[in-house]
């Protein structure tokens, strides 16, 4: 059984995730648009399970599917959509996690999703220090059911993404000079 962990910042994690991401490039080739590190462990300070999140933005999931023989042999096990609708998961580690691939195809809403919550929390330290005491408490409740720590964190998440969202879309219409 996995254990709900929750640790302090690594300054490894950024390393581990370009190491990560040049062995994902040498295997999935052209079918990667686009890597990026996403989750707690690509918040600079913040305390996260030591799992590293990988986001993929991939040309199509046909065309990722027909990899999954190769993403074994990188120590990855194939768990297709797991709950998620048009995407691809992927974990390496077995019960001792080390990194999680979510693949979506360019262009899917997820990837807005992931990537505006991750640059939320990497701006705002305050929500940053708070999503810390969430997960803690989260893991010492959850009693090491993952699907519990999830469901403790959710009302944070929801809240603080539909705030990220907002940003997001703002930053988007600004000209680029003005998104500071």
């Amino acid at each position: 059984m996995r254990k709900v962990t929750i640790a302090a910042y690594d300054k490894q994690w950024p390393a581990m995730f370009e190491d990560e991401s040049l062995l994902l490039k040498r295997t999935l080739g052209h079918v990667i648009a686009q890597i990026h590190h996403v989750g707690s462990t690509s918040v600079p300070g913040l305390a996260a399970k030591p799992t590293i999140d990988i986001l993929l933005e991939v040309v199509s999931l046909n065309a990722l599917d027909t990899l999954n023989a190769a993403m074994a042999r990188a120590g990855y096990r194939a768990r297709g959509e797991n709950g998620i609708p048009n995407r691809r998961y992927f974990t390496k580690g077995g019960e001792q996690r080390s990194h999680q691939v979510h693949a979506f195809a360019t262009g899917d809403r997820q990837i807005v999703r992931h990537l505006a919550f991750r640059d939320y929390l990497i701006g705002n330290q305050e929500a940053a220090e708070r999503y810390t005491e969430v997960k803690r408490s989260a893991a010492r409740a959850s009693e090491n059911d993952m699907h519990r720590y999830s469901t403790f964190k959710a009302g944070f998440i929801e809240y603080h993404l539909q705030l990220a969202l907002a940003d997001w879309a703002r930053r988007a219409s600004l000209p680029r000079e003005n998104q500071d």
